[in-house]
């Protein structure tokens, strides 16, 4: 079987913690002219890895202190400059976001509720928390575009435009609701 290139992060192991020792020595001799810096080099343990393995690190030096991260892959380099960083943004970064979305709709939109006894039931269930999420990223992308909201998760997209609360009253043949002050919207009254 063919041995498919992999991203992996490094793990808080004896390994990573090595391979971040090697990423805070870079940071240091960037300290003096670069605030950001991404470099790649190849590093082998003495145990548990067969070969020397591609290592991208990230040198974030601030006033707050140093931020290093390092990722391990076996995606074959490229040799360009910018190709550490790009693998760093667009696939480790996007990695992570999308960690965050999974996230997001298990916890925001309750696809991990499963608790029925029947599968179909537990189906029906994950459907709907999945048409759910695609709605309100829909809403997201046309509906908040440009706006304060339009970054907003699903919980906060819920609870500030969806979730309105009202009191209904009912007085025999009339019902009677009452709203919400505007404010509970973000309008302020206006």
């Amino acid at each position: 079987m063919p041995q498919w290139p992999r991203l992996s992060v490094s793990r808080r192991s004896g390994e990573a913690c090595v391979v971040e020792r090697l990423v805070i020595a870079k940071a240091i001799s960037w300290r003096s002219s670069v605030a950001r810096e991404f470099d790649e080099f190849s590093y082998q343990t003495l145990d548990s890895w067969s070969r020397p393995r591609r290592v991208i690190g990230k040198a974030e030096v601030s006033a707050a202190g140093d931020n290093p991260r390092c990722v391990v892959t076996s995606l074959d380099p490229q040799h360009s400059d910018k190709e550490a960083q790009e693998i760093y943004e667009q696939r480790y970064c996007a990695r992570g976001d999308m960690e965050n979305r999974i996230k997001e709709h298990q916890l925001d939109l309750f696809a991990d509720r499963t608790s029925c006894s029947k599968l179909r039931a537990n189906q029906i269930r994950l459907y709907l928390a999945s048409v759910a999420y695609v709605l309100m990223q829909a809403l997201r992308r046309l509906g908040l575009a440009g706006t304060k909201m339009a970054k907003a998760q699903c919980s906060t997209i819920r609870n500030k435009l969806l979730k309105i609360g009202a009191h209904i009253r009912s007085l025999g043949f009339l019902a009677l609701s009452k709203l919400p002050p505007p404010a509970r919207f973000g309008h302020g009254g206006k």
